[in-house]
């Protein structure tokens, strides 16, 4: 080759390949996070779980009873069956899936996920007397058992306060600084979930702002022009901070409440991440919460009355994950425990 030749040949420092594989992970970056938190949720259940849930170990739990006639013993059934058959849907895309047919699954198993849980949760507080489908008063209900102590340590944490000044309550490790790797540590798991509750309730109060100024009745004005502010102040937030109830666990969920036509659940879809761990933190997450509706509510209708509800499932739902569950999770709290369901005249 002569001078001239090398001269004008431009070696290229990054080649198209790289610049795609920049491109890929750049683009991927939003839906590694989402997977991250995931993970870290499922890391920090298996780190702080013991053998059967945690429940025993709750005044609130153990005070749980209910009066129930048949016709609410039906009411509740109906959700559970609709808690499973969802549940068994979400697992079989499981068993069904490599790796690419998880990632075009994502359209059906993130609202698959969310429903499931939302369905054992209905379950749980119609034996607790809320007995409603308004998504907004299920997550403001949820929301004070959650910081009641209805619910096991793991999954206890919840954030509050206004925006621009909100806490984390019951992760103290939420104040490190979350990394972009999947979690390896309790600390790496709390960081996680702590920006993950942070985001969410930052998502959740400028929406709730957008709604209270939208409304002429309950928008909040310029006392000198009357006109709704556009720039508001510390205080002004502070005003609608009554409205976000507290962030938990349940509200992380409702982000997986991603429509199908949504961009967003395209850019999960491109991502290269690992779409096999993604699902099965999924899975683990929805199999505890869904334990843990499970023997409140078998709890509230009598173990008996549950092992007969149970055993008389439809035959694709036989010898499953929820007799695996009775089994694992609901006989080993109740056994010793005196029925605490009575039937109402």
């Amino acid at each position: 080759m002569t001078t001239t030749n090398m001269e004008t040949t431009i070696i290229p420092l990054v080649t198209d390949e790289q610049k795609q594989a920049e491109e890929t992970w750049r683009k991927s970056i939003p839906a590694q996070v989402f997977l991250n938190y995931f993970f870290a949720i499922n890391y920090h259940i298996q780190e702080g779980d013991d053998a059967q849930g945690g429940l025993q170990h709750l005044p609130f739990f153990r005070a749980h009873q209910a009066e129930l006639t048949d016709a609410d013993v039906q009411a509740v059934t109906k959700l559970l069956s609709a808690c499973w058959s969802t549940e068994y849907a979400l697992r079989s895309t499981a068993e069904l899936g490599d790796e690419d047919y998880l990632r075009n699954a994502l359209h059906w198993t993130f609202p698959q996920a969310y429903h499931t849980i939302m369905a054992g949760l209905q379950a749980f507080l119609y034996t607790a007397g809320v007995r409603s489908n308004n998504p907004s008063l299920i997550r403001r209900e949820v929301g004070r058992l959650v910081v009641r102590n209805a619910y096991p340590r793991p999954i206890s944490f919840y954030a509050a306060g206004a925006y621009g000044d909100f806490s984390i309550h019951r992760l103290p490790l939420a104040g490190y600084k979350a990394g972009l790797h999947i979690a390896g540590k309790e600390i790496d798991a709390q960081a996680q979930i702590g920006q993950f509750l942070r985001t969410t309730r930052k998502i959740k109060a400028v929406s709730t702002r957008q709604q209270v100024q939208a409304n002429p009745n309950t928008a909040i004005r310029s006392q000198k022009t009357g006109k709704a502010l556009d720039k508001w102040t510390a205080s002004h937030w502070q005003q609608i901070t009554w409205r976000l109830g507290y962030t938990t666990i349940f509200d992380l969920l409702g982000r997986l409440r991603i429509s199908q036509t949504s961009r967003e659940i395209e850019r999960f879809v491109e991502a290269e991440i690992d779409f096999k761990l993604f699902h099965q933190s999924l899975l683990n997450i929805v199999s505890y919460l869904n334990g843990i509706h499970e023997t409140y509510v078998a709890k509230a209708i009598g173990l008996e009355r549950y092992q007969q509800l149970v055993a008389g499932l439809p035959k694709h739902l036989q010898n499953t994950f929820v007799q695996e569950r009775l089994q694992t999770r609901v006989e080993p709290v109740l056994r010793d425990d005196e029925p605490t369901m009575h039937m109402a005249a």
